[in-house]
């Protein structure tokens, strides 16, 4: 149901509480009760390296719930369902396997099930927002000491009551001027949080169908870019549910098809206008990540329905590869199928290394392993892009390193910092890129971010060694502070990736 790569190498894994017993005990556990899950491990950090798996203790439910990384590289993580609904819990990655969740004793002011967050750099804190039943946003930590939470009428005018809400799960996005693009249901704001004010509504997407939970469609901020001084900001919202699918599966036991469209708009400047194109096919639930190449993966889901138990059909195998640069028409690649549904609660990551990692699926209430259309699924796959391909080795940065001038620990915002690596081929395109690893669940890459660096020079050394001189971005609006994955590409093929921190 969630998974999130931390700059340890390692990708936490977690589900909810409640859906019986997994396949991994706790040590040193009294069970609470008869029949208790409580002593199973529903999390676990996995050692992608080592093909490792560490089992962790998650003390209440974090059934649907939201996640942003903080500057420091812990993972902040808000709500869920019955005793999770109102919990804040952190785990902060360590190096010698004996990190684990902590709860704090400072609750949420309301329920947040099914709610976004993102992380917020200037309070290094995150904004929790929307939520089942909950029309309101908050900060965690809270903002001059306050815990009410902020009544946000965007989320009341989006809600459809017939239809599990359908503005459940908001996109959120933070712009480079510092304010917040959300988006629910069909329609969109830029909010300005430190006021609490809407600075722009933007125009109602395109297409007879919504985009959120349980229509739920998926989203990226498409890369930002040195070479316009990270003044263009492009959101891309993909995929969704037909009109009315909520209610004809649960009513009328039809899975509607779900919506192929994408929409593209740019929400910096004056003119705002949804550019719409089709993707190859109709799509529910799809995750979408941002690759080193600054190609979109749109992967997982389905052909029909909505989300929810039992609520979608015709699992969606082929993943789809989008290239924003290229003209319309000609953006969209159909990848190698797959042969394991990945439906409801499932979700995907990007690796260092460049390979995407795909997991879960568990349209059931409860785990369940035989006896329906789509059991439980308990296997790992890894989407091996085509870019990791032998025939490109040649082309492909070697160890690269990141070395600091002017802090031991990172770079801060608009310093420079140098990058070695090997290179057994001429430059040609070289590019640098930091991409912010995302708290994946239901569909949203949460705080996924990518920027492409400014390089101020180039040396050629021995033993086809090579020095760039790069730029930190300018603004935490841009690179929030935290810790990135940093890629070296060369003609379009990426190096594996070394993590570097900006203060």
């Amino acid at each position: 149901m969630h998974m999130a790569v931390t700059h340890h190498n390692n990708v936490v894994i977690f589900d909810q509480t409640g859906a019986g017993p997994s396949r991994y005990r706790l040590h040193n556990c009294q069970p609470h009760g008869s029949g208790s899950s409580s002593c199973y491990a529903h999390s676990v950090e996995y050692n992608v390296l080592t093909n490792r798996v560490r089992a962790l203790h998650l003390a209440t439910d974090t059934w649907c719930s939201s996640g942003s990384f903080l500057s420091n590289g812990s993972l902040l993580q808000t709500g869920g369902n019955g005793s999770g609904s109102r919990r804040v819990r952190y785990y902060r990655p360590c190096a010698n396997s004996r990190c684990d969740w902590m709860e704090v004793k400072r609750q949420l002011s309301v329920r947040r099930w099914y709610s976004s967050s993102l992380y917020l750099p200037q309070e290094n804190g995150v904004i929790v927002v929307g939520g089942q039943a909950a029309f309101s946003y908050e900060f965690v930590p809270g903002s001059s000491g306050s815990s009410e939470p902020y009544d946000l009428p965007f989320l009341h005018r989006t809600y459809e009551p017939n239809s599990k809400g359908n503005n459940l799960y908001p996109i959120l996005h933070l712009s480079t001027d510092g304010n917040l693009f959300i988006f629910a249901n069909r329609d969109s704001i830029l909010y300005n949080y430190k006021r609490r004010e809407v600075v722009k509504t933007f125009p109602r997407i395109l297409g007879n169908g919504a985009r959120s939970y349980p229509s739920t469609g998926s989203s990226v901020i498409l890369p930002l870019d040195h070479e316009d001084n990270f003044t263009k900001v492009e959101i891309m919202v993909c995929g969704g549910a037909a009109h009315g699918a909520y209610n004809a599966v649960h009513e009328q036991d039809r899975y509607l098809p779900a919506l192929r469209s994408c929409g593209r708009m740019v929400i910096t400047g004056d003119h705002h206008r949804w550019l719409m194109e089709n993707m190859p096919g109709p799509r529910v639930m799809s995750d979408m990540l941002t690759l080193p190449t600054g190609d979109i993966l749109i992967i997982n889901g389905a052909k029909r329905g909505c989300a929810g138990w039992d609520s979608a059909s015709s699992p969606a195998f082929k993943p789809y590869l989008y290239k924003p640069n290229h003209n319309v028409g000609q953006r969209f690649q159909v990848l190698k199928a797959t042969r394991i549904a990945r439906l409801y609660h499932s979700s995907a990551v990007l690796l260092p290394d460049g390979r995407v990692l795909v997991a879960g699926g568990n349209p059931n209430n409860e785990y369940i392993s035989h006896g329906v259309a789509h059991p439980t699924e308990l296997r790992l796959q890894a989407l091996v892009p085509e870019y990791m391909s032998p025939r490109f080795d040649h082309l492909r940065p070697e160890n690269v390193t990141i070395t600091y001038q002017q802090n031991a620990t990172g770079v801060a915002n608009g310093n420079v910092f140098n990058i070695g690596f090997r290179l057994e081929t001429e430059l040609t395109n070289l590019t640098v890129v930091a991409y912010a690893p995302p708290f994946t669940t239901h569909s949203l890459s949460m705080n996924q971010r990518m920027v492409r660096l400014e390089c101020l020079s180039t040396v050629l050394g021995g033993e086809a060694m090579v020095l760039a001189t790069v730029v930190a971005p300018p603004s935490i609006y841009v690179a929030p502070p935290g810790f990135y994955m940093l890629t070296v590409v060369n003609s379009g093929i990426p190096s594996r990736s070394s993590w570097v921190r900006i203060l």
